[in-house]
């Protein structure tokens, strides 16, 4: 797939992105184009090494060109960016899709039965396995509405939550790179910012006009203020990635609502996208 669209840069793992491609796709991207020169310097090296060492692969028919590779690698290795290619270790494929895909899922109620269906999703990170993804959804910017969405960087911060087990929103900390986290700290800030994320998202839906069904279009209006999308109170784990979408491409919202857990997150990837 690589070898046919961009050049490989000899055994160093890495492909070469043209200069062309590589300032249409920063500035097809807000958040990348605020970058100074040295970190997207870095950034594009990032990207080439991911586009070397990750097989990237299309279905349902999408025709993936090298623009849309390193559109999606840009993004991807953002969160990286002062921590390295490694922290994307131990899995090694990428699959995009043109728009979203079906997931079979089953569920068990409180009477024991087993409920089977299938769910339309953006994308979904697998432990140990391939991490897939929507390419219309990876295009939708603050412009298209969405503010702080970005599906390539939440399920790419699965993939580091998933470093020391199961997606709870504690990824790992290296000494080395993060001598100022502690995981008390982290763990306070992200259980007080979860709570009351959750008790805010209850207080709009008590207040849903009779008959209002909360996952219609109708009820956006109602929850356009919270400062992360409602996917947010799942979980933890999908906390971390959604607060990690908002980090980057929208920082002011979350830090404004949620201080001390946005200086947990400046300090784990060591960025703080508020000031550059």
């Amino acid at each position: 797939m690589f070898k046919a669209l961009l050049e490989r840069l000899g055994a160093s793992g890495r492909v070469a992105i043209p200069d062309d491609l590589w300032r249409a796709t920063v500035n097809a991207l807000p958040f990348v184009a605020q970058l100074d020169a040295v970190d997207r310097d870095r950034l594009r090296k990032l990207a080439e090494s991911l586009l070397g060492e990750k097989e990237m692969a299309a279905a349902s028919d999408l025709e993936l060109n090298a623009q849309m590779q390193v559109n999606i690698a840009t993004q991807a290795c953002l969160p990286i960016l002062n921590l390295g290619i490694e922290w994307y270790r131990g899995w090694s494929s990428i699959v995009v899709y043109p728009g979203e895909f079906l997931v079979p899922r089953e569920v068990t109620d409180d009477d024991g039965v087993v409920h089977e269906y299938v769910e339309p999703i953006a994308g979904e990170a697998w432990d140990g396995g391939p991490l897939i993804l929507s390419w219309e959804d990876a295009q939708i910017t603050q412009d298209d509405g969405r503010a702080g969405y970005n599906v390539v960087i939440h399920e790419f911060t699965h993939k580091l939550d998933m470093l020391n087990g199961e997606a709870d929103g504690v990824p790992p900390f290296d000494r080395r790179l993060h001598p100022e986290l502690d995981l008390a700290a982290w763990q306070a800030a992200l259980e007080d910012a979860y709570e009351r994320f959750n008790a805010e998202l209850d207080l709009i839906e008590a207040a849903l006009p009779p008959g209002v069904d909360p996952d219609s279009e109708e009820a956006d209006a109602h929850y356009a203020h919270l400062p992360l999308d409602a996917y947010a109170a799942q979980n933890t784990g999908e906390f971390f990635a959604v607060s990690s979408e908002a980090f980057f491409v929208d920082p002011a919202r979350i830090e404004q609502a949620f201080p001390d857990w946005y200086r947990q997150l400046a300090l784990f990837f060591r960025q703080d996208p508020l000031h550059r």
